[in-house]
């Protein structure tokens, strides 16, 4: 039986699984967007046959992943779903490992690029038929700022970001972004020497040189390489 679309609790009123699953149910079979209004509290606990307690701890949680927002003296509110949650656990975890193993970081470090390798014959696609552009001034700033002995984290995301904003996958975008911050939180700390800056410059370049060349395997043997000087540090 459903009443206006959330099924009811039928004696599970302190199953949180349950009301979690209820409301993002709603949200789903209504078509609900961001921003779309949810029944009120009161509406709620009668549609659901929950107490207000078990409802208000389910919705925090639902709130914590961004699923909905809650907006004090307004209401309840479809929100934005965003990654910052899995963007904090990534963070604790490879802050942890960074005590042990590094086995997290040697993870998340394999999972980017996979990522990035995998997209070679995409991104080559893409680039060849609307040109470079984009990435040529980003290396040059690169090369200026290594040439003054000078890392350039802002140059080095707007590069990544550049590569795949062609694509139109934004989860593509927001993942790599999780990746690429939660890192750079431990990179200064990572063992062994670090790479320079030149390094660093000199991996890009080779980058765009690469994918200039139409190739989308000599792309992607190039962003491995990107990618060695971070493995060689993890003792790979």
């Amino acid at each position: 039986m459903t009443t206006g679309g959330l099924s009811r609790a039928r004696g599970a009123a302190g199953n949180q699984s349950f009301i979690r699953d209820a409301i993002k149910s709603y949200i789903l079979e209504r078509g609900l967007k961001a921003g779309d209004p949810l029944p009120n509290e009161q509406d709620l606990m009668a549609q659901l046959g929950v107490g207000r307690h078990p409802l208000r701890e389910a919705m925090k949680a639902l709130q914590a992943v961004g699923i909905i927002e809650i907006r004090h003296g307004y209401g309840t509110y479809v929100g934005e779903v965003s990654l910052q949650s899995l963007e904090d656990g990534l963070a604790f975890r490879m802050s942890q490992s960074m005590a042990g193993d590094l086995r997290d970081v040697q993870n998340v470090l394999e999972v980017r690029q996979a990522i990035e390798v995998g997209l070679a014959d995409d991104v080559v696609r893409q680039f060849q038929e609307h040109g470079y552009d984009t990435l040529e001034p980003i290396v040059e700033r690169m090369e200026a700022q290594a040439a003054e002995g000078n890392y350039f984290p802002d140059e080095d995301w707007a590069f990544h970001q550049a590569l795949y904003e062609p694509l139109g996958n934004a989860l593509v975008i927001d993942l790599l972004s999780v990746f690429w911050r939660t890192f750079a939180q431990v990179d200064a700390r990572l063992p062994g020497a670090r790479y320079t800056p030149a390094d660093a410059a000199a991996w890009h370049r080779d980058l765009l040189q690469a994918l200039t060349t139409g190739n989308p395997t000599t792309y992607a043997h190039s962003m491995k390489s990107h990618f060695n000087g971070i493995h060689t540090r993890l003792g790979e």
